[in-house]
């Protein structure tokens, strides 16, 4: 099962679907709302969450895990 999260529009609303999965996880009226509820689910399982716009394009991506690339300097 995958660690990635997406918040995405879903009906009048937004919801938190984890990549690959069929059905989405939870449903929340505001993005605000659904990021809050993926971002707690990434940072209890080390996961990742990927924000999109209302249109499908992806806005922001959050690292709540070990960062296979961390920054250099």
């Amino acid at each position: 099962m995958s660690k990635r999260i997406h918040v995405v529009r879903h009906g009048d609303g937004w919801a938190a679907r984890r990549e690959g999965a069929t059905r989405v996880g939870s449903t929340h009226a505001t993005q605000a709302e659904a990021s809050a509820a993926a971002r707690t689910t990434a940072i209890r399982e080390r996961g990742e969450v990927v924000i999109h716009r209302p249109n499908g394009q992806i806005r922001d991506a959050n690292s709540y895990g070990n960062d296979p690339y961390p920054p250099k300097g």
